[in-house]
């Protein structure tokens, strides 16, 4: 599986590549974006099958680049990892097209537990 790590926080997408391995995707392939534009363009490159992406970010947010994404017509996997908890943005990011949103800070059971109905 493909998995492409999307956040402005080097520190963040390394914890976040981390508790997706002990979740029990470490034979996945994994690439980084540092925000919404840059994640478009390697989106565009090589589709991954799975795209985790923080929601506040420079340039181009998460909302952002769920937008973008589904607007462009790619059905890959998305979910969103941030510190945002409000139930309204939950519901926005569902509604632009993730499929779920894990809030920080997270163990990697409540990642397995976000991936395991998505992924096969």
């Amino acid at each position: 599986m493909n998995i492409l790590i999307v956040d402005d926080s080097k520190a963040m997408r390394a914890i976040v590549t981390r508790a997706v391995k002990a979740a029990g995707f470490g034979d996945s392939t994994y690439r980084e974006a540092g925000n919404g534009v840059e994640a478009l363009a390697a989106i565009r490159a090589t589709t991954p099958d799975l795209v985790l992406t923080d929601w506040n970010m420079p340039e181009m947010t998460g909302f952002e680049l769920v937008k973008a994404i589904r607007a462009e017509g790619f059905g890959m996997k998305i979910g969103m990892v941030t510190s945002e908890a409000a139930p309204e943005l939950r519901e926005q990011a569902i509604q632009a097209g993730a499929l779920f949103l894990l809030c920080k800070p997270f163990t990697p059971d409540a990642v397995k537990a976000a991936l395991q109905p998505i992924l096969p």
